[in-house]
């Protein structure tokens, strides 16, 4: 009886190991990249390029305006990373189980990652729209700011004014978005490590920031023209007869391409790259890190 007790809590922590890891990491990463989030949003609601948009912040709103939205930013970790990096941990170790241990193919490892995106998105969707949200919020007219002081007023105020389901509006493009960023993401790193470990001899310091690197651009490639369409929807405000810009994705899709073409997708690339790839990498190596010290300490 001792010692199944003490199997108990060991198959327990394995299995809730890699949520925990990947939620940590997700955390630590947006607190280092949370204001270039900051800018990437503000260029796509059309307030300027980088330079201007940082300027403008700086003079009008101060330094914590790049921090605004962190409390939701960090909840966003805590639900959508925690989910999807633990869901795609799960899922690739079962298919290494059918596939009697060998390296999965690369359309496999696509696959679990469009499947751990969409499950993270379902999760973490009411944190992102109270995210998208408050960091649009100061470029709004007085009149039609809602003044969100933390994520967790933002959900009640959604939940109370709007209902419940309101904290899942943009979930579809949301999902979508989250399907084409993990399928990035993640197949791309594991691919890539398995390439510079075995074929081309890196260490596993070289390996983990090379694979982290492509894992990033792979990422934000992949994700942006989702990511544009989502924040549009998110962030839209009914016109005085109570009607909205966008019936949809779709609609928001086809209006967006017919008004700018499909470079209109790729508004404010270079931050989003500049935004997504750091926080891809950060986001492995923490893991990587946090890995080794569990490790290291018998965990």
């Amino acid at each position: 009886m001792a010692e199944e007790k003490k199997v108990a809590p060991i198959g327990i922590w394995t299995a809730v190991k890699p949520f925990v890891n990947g939620g940590a990491s997700g955390m630590l990463a947006t607190c280092v990249i949370q204001p270039i989030d900051m800018i990437k949003v503000r260029i796509q609601l059309g307030q300027g390029s980088a330079a201007s948009v940082t300027t403008t912040m700086l003079k009008n709103e101060g330094i914590g305006a790049f921090y605004k939205g962190l409390s939701a930013g960090l909840l966003r970790q805590a639900t959508y990373t925690t989910a999807r990096l633990g869901s795609f941990k799960m899922l690739t170790a079962k298919a290494s189980e059918a596939n009697d241990g060998k390296p999965l193919p690369l359309y496999q490892k696509a696959l679990c990652g469009l499947t751990a995106g969409a499950i993270g998105a379902c999760v973490g969707s009411p944190a992102d729209l109270a995210l998208i949200r408050m960091q649009a919020d100061n470029t709004l007219p007085l009149a039609q700011r809602r003044n969100y002081t933390n994520a967790f007023h933002a959900l009640y105020r959604i939940s109370a004014d709007e209902g419940v389901l309101a904290l899942w509006k943009g979930c579809g493009p949301t999902v979508v978005r989250a399907m084409a960023l993990n399928m990035g993401m993640l197949a791309s790193y594991d691919q890539s490590a398995e390439y510079m470990r075995d074929n081309l001899g890196l260490g596993e310091t070289s390996t983990v920031v090379g694979a982290s690197a492509v894992s990033g651009l792979c990422a934000a490639a992949c994700s942006l023209p989702f990511d544009f369409v989502k924040t549009q929807i998110q962030k839209m405000q009914p016109d005085a007869q109570g009607k909205y810009p966008y019936t949809g994705s779709l609609d928001c899709a086809m209006q967006t391409l017919k008004s700018g073409g499909p470079l209109k997708f790729y508004t404010g690339f270079p931050v989003y790259c500049v935004r997504i790839a750091p926080h891809v990498m950060m986001t492995w190596i923490f893991l990587n890190q946090i890995t080794k010290f569990q490790k290291n300490i018998g965990m």
